[in-house]
């Protein structure tokens, strides 16, 4: 006996060596095998984690009943944490192994934390995954684009939504050009009705969010850009980016008494109530302005230099759905997560939720105008996704939040576009290294 114990050892470590996982690789679920439900008929339930609880009807009411119109055997259960306590309470039950087979999940770095650690399965070989766009598949899949962990759901859109009525009172046509959105601006305030622009920079997310990240795309010419920046070929200083705030500071003239102070909340009143002809928008105002605003509205997208020039949109990743890796019901999550796929549910999804648009490359028909119009953006401009989100906010200073300070203090002409540029260069290169 004494004989086999180094043939024992020798096999211990190789069967150590093959089931160990090196501290760079994440676990990678295996393919799911057939459970006894897909094969038997057995009713299975799966679970739905999210943050969205305001989605809860739609999902009850419409999307898991076009679901099981399919596959009936596969119940489904949408059960949302608030939106604040989602992140700790999701975190709680991975770790304790209560956790839903399926999980909503957050762009960017919340979300790959998750697969690193090992939470979230890989889907990179999901039947349906090629209907979207690298660009749509960037906020959920690792830094080498090698490994995809969620189903992309849906994107907002940056743009303009105006009071079509006051346009039409004031003999207005929809700016395509910057020089025709100040001309838009100027009429609107020597008229004195409304304020031109409805936005504050007492929040400040807006000023980067609404502003810079709005109209920046067709400076810094998309997804071009913003890749360069995460390479190190391009930075903030460049002329790029301080044109950006050079225009933000002419939009000073045209924002509301006593803008500094005027907070979100106030912004979205101040235009739905009729007191303002032009909102710097995202498209998820959408479902909100339709129950407020009494008037007609329209939108138009970021307006470029020239007219003809190529225009680009922020078509931000927002929502996508994962699978825990440790599902008991692994075959028929990923049958849930593959239907997401199709464009059944892109229209669905769509429908249900005006201004959240779905990220897949499925042609879809939207029955609400003001959101159809956005879509129709697609058509005509590029795509790409703010570019503060994917990589760039990991360290301190944080970009993000750098962003939004600086961005309000240009439009409120505390800050010159020269030093904001310098700020947040100086800031990147304290700590991020391309």
């Amino acid at each position: 006996m004494k004989s086999m114990r180094p043939l024992l050892a020798l096999l211990l470590i190789a069967v150590l060596l093959l089931t160990g996982c090196t501290p760079a690789t994440a676990p990678t679920a295996k393919p799911a095998e057939p459970t006894k439900a897909a094969t038997s008929g057995e009713t299975v339930t799966l679970t739905i984690e999210s943050w969205r609880n305001d989605d809860l009807t739609i999902w009850q009411d419409k999307i898991i009943p076009a679901f099981n119109a399919k596959y009936p055997n596969i119940k489904v259960v949408f059960a949302p944490s608030a939106p604040t306590e989602y992140n700790a309470a999701l975190n709680a039950k991975l770790e304790g192994g209560t956790a839903g087979d399926l999980i909503t999940c957050r762009p960017f770095d919340v979300s790959l934390g998750l697969y690193n650690k090992g939470y979230l399965a890989s889907l990179s070989d999901l039947p349906g995954m090629d209907n979207f766009s690298a660009v749509a598949k960037s906020a959920w899949i690792t830094d080498d684009g090698k490994n995809a962990f969620c189903v992309p759901m849906a994107s907002v859109i940056h743009g303009f939504i105006y009071n079509a009525d006051a346009f039409k009172e004031l003999g207005l046509s929809t700016p395509k050009t910057e020089a025709q959105l100040i001309a838009a601006l100027e009429a609107i305030k020597k008229d004195g009705r409304y304020a031109p622009l409805a936005m504050g920079t007492a929040d400040q997310w807006e000023a980067a969010t609404m502003g810079f990240q709005n109209i920046g795309p067709n400076y810094w010419k998309g997804e071009d850009g913003r890749l360069a920046l995460i390479a190190g070929k391009a930075k903030f200083t460049d002329a790029d980016y301080v044109n950006v705030w050079n225009t933000l500071a002419a939009w000073k003239p045209y924002m509301p008494q006593g803008f500094e102070a005027v907070k979100y909340p106030d912004s979205q009143n101040l235009f739905t109530l009729g007191k303002a002809a032009i909102y710097p928008a995202g498209s998820w105002e959408i479902s909100l302005f339709n129950t407020q605003a009494k008037f007609k509205m329209g939108a138009f997208s970021p307006p470029t230099k020239n007219e003809g020039d190529t225009c680009y949109i922020s078509d931000h990743t927002d929502i996508a759905l994962g699978m825990n890796a440790k599902s008991a019901h692994a075959a028929e999550a990923r049958t849930f997560l593959e239907w997401m796929t199709t464009a059944e549910f892109a229209e669905l999804y769509s429908n249900a939720l005006p201004g959240f648009f779905t990220l897949s490359n499925h042609k879809i028909a939207l029955t609400d105008p003001l959101a159809q119009e956005f879509l129709n953006w697609r058509g005509t401009c590029k795509s790409t996704i703010r570019n503060s989100y994917q990589i760039l906010s990991r360290g301190e200073p944080n970009l993000e939040n750098e962003l939004w300070n600086v961005s309000a203090q240009v439009i409120a002409g505390t800050l010159t576009p020269d030093a904001a540029a310098k700020r947040i260069q100086d800031g990147l290169e304290k700590w991020y290294k391309p």
